[in-house]
């Protein structure tokens, strides 16, 4: 509902919780099943404090302007691209390009996301695995008894 959960739900460490408590469907390459009850009820979500919010939500803005402008150069630069190139920009395709400044925008977005959960490394830093392990462990903490 706003630019905080977006940024949230995009960041690097929500993808790590997502495919842990997602299914897995026929193979690792065909992906995985968001379930709203499995991955994102249980998802520990960082505390929203103002600063950490607000970098979050900044981050998320900016992520989604600039996919926005990929994805819809014409609405930007007022130079539509033809109907068969603009069929060609899709959310799949642009990641699969994976432009550098796509990178930057989520290096930025994590590391927003990782100074709401005080976690003082760079994303990147930690693997998978520990970020997995301190999901979890903030996951029991705020379990209700």
């Amino acid at each position: 509902d706003d630019d905080y959960f977006f940024g949230v739900l995009h960041s690097h460490v929500h993808e790590v919780w997502a495919r842990a408590a997602g299914t897995q469907l026929r193979d690792a390459e065909s992906g995985f099943r968001y379930s709203p009850t499995m991955t994102f009820e249980t998802f520990p979500c960082p505390i929203q404090a103002t600063t950490s919010a607000n970098m979050i939500a900044e981050a998320a803005r900016e992520l989604h302007e600039l996919r926005d402008r990929w994805l819809n150069p014409g609405l930007v630069d007022g130079l539509p691209l033809p109907e068969a190139k603009l069929k060609e920009r899709t959310l799949t395709n642009l990641y699969n390009e994976g432009p550098q400044w796509l990178a930057n925008a989520h290096a930025k977005l994590d590391a927003a996301v990782f100074a709401a959960y005080g976690w003082p490394e760079q994303p990147g830093e930690p693997a998978d695995g520990e970020i997995l392990a301190r999901l979890l462990k903030l996951n029991l903490e705020r379990e209700p008894a």
